[in-house]
């Protein structure tokens, strides 16, 4: 499986403008600029949709793996924020709460750092990646 995105940038990397399009058409066009990345512009930037993808990866792997173990989530929540300090991603930030009838808090802490080790995103990123997990 190959999925795509493109993107477009005019101008310099200061006063610039670019768009960004996905396969699924999910994006198409979206814009992003200096100002959407380092101010508060309107539009995208490139870490709030790595955040995206790590969130939504996470998610499903811990899905996954609660399933794998005999559970299914009611609800799993992730919120990631990524810090982008000095033109490097250095740390990316999972915030997870999850609704899973009959599980433990021990056990779903392990099944989380499992989920964090080994989701496809955790693997891709070469940062620093810590976790609060906690049943709701």
């Amino acid at each position: 499986m190959k999925r795509a995105s493109t993107a477009n940038w005019k101008g310099s990397g200061k006063e610039g403008t670019g768009t960004l399009s996905t396969q699924s058409g999910v994006l198409n066009k979206t814009q992003y600029s200096f100002n959407s990345r380092f101010a508060d512009g309107i539009g995208t930037n490139p870490e709030e949709l790595v955040a995206a993808a790590h969130s939504g990866c996470f998610s499903m792997k811990l899905s996954f793996d609660l399933n794998e173990a005999g559970f299914t989530a009611d609800d799993i929540t992730t919120v990631c924020n990524i810090t982008f300090e000095n033109g490097v991603i250095t740390e990316s930030h999972l915030d997870v709460t999850a609704k899973v009838p009959g599980l433990t808090a021990e056990k779903f802490a392990e099944i989380a750092e499992a989920a964090k080790a080994n989701c496809p995103i955790s693997k891709l990123l070469s940062t620093n990646i810590t976790m609060n997990a906690s049943l709701v």
